[in-house]
């Protein structure tokens, strides 16, 4: 059985602190699951928001495409909760159902030719170097 999460009236101080930043950060009434269910280990769930809102705050690359980027590597590792939040944070963000369509065509070639030359052990050519 899979530990509980932890919500905001039954958390220590160290997490309702990063409870609290995410949802400023967000703008958001209360943080999703995958924060819940991190705030198992505090430690483990503040690092990983610090992680995440350096990664994800806007920089060479918009949001909208890190957002893609992330749900297309989702798709690939076949993490259906990050598929769902990703998804609806690309949305969010601007996200088409064409741009969506377009994403998943591009994961789902990228992961068949990478099959293809993984499996035939395909060189790398001079020119790629």
């Amino acid at each position: 059985m899979p530990a509980a999460a932890i919500n905001y009236d039954e958390a220590s101080a160290e997490v309702r602190a990063v409870f609290d930043d995410i949802k400023t950060s967000r703008n958001v009434p209360d943080v999703n699951n995958f924060w819940k269910y991190l705030a198992r280990d505090p430690a483990l769930l503040k690092r990983t928001w610090e992680s995440v809102k350096e990664v994800m705050a806007p920089g060479a690359l918009d949001p909208l495409t890190k957002e893609m980027i992330y749900l297309a590597v989702s798709v690939t590792n076949g993490c259906g909760y990050c598929i769902a939040s990703h998804t609806a944070a690309a949305r969010k963000a601007g996200m088409t159902d064409a741009m969506f369509g377009e994403v998943m065509a591009v994961t789902g070639m990228a992961n068949e030719t990478n099959r293809l030359a993984n499996g035939y052990r395909v060189p790398i050519d001079k020119m790629f170097e």
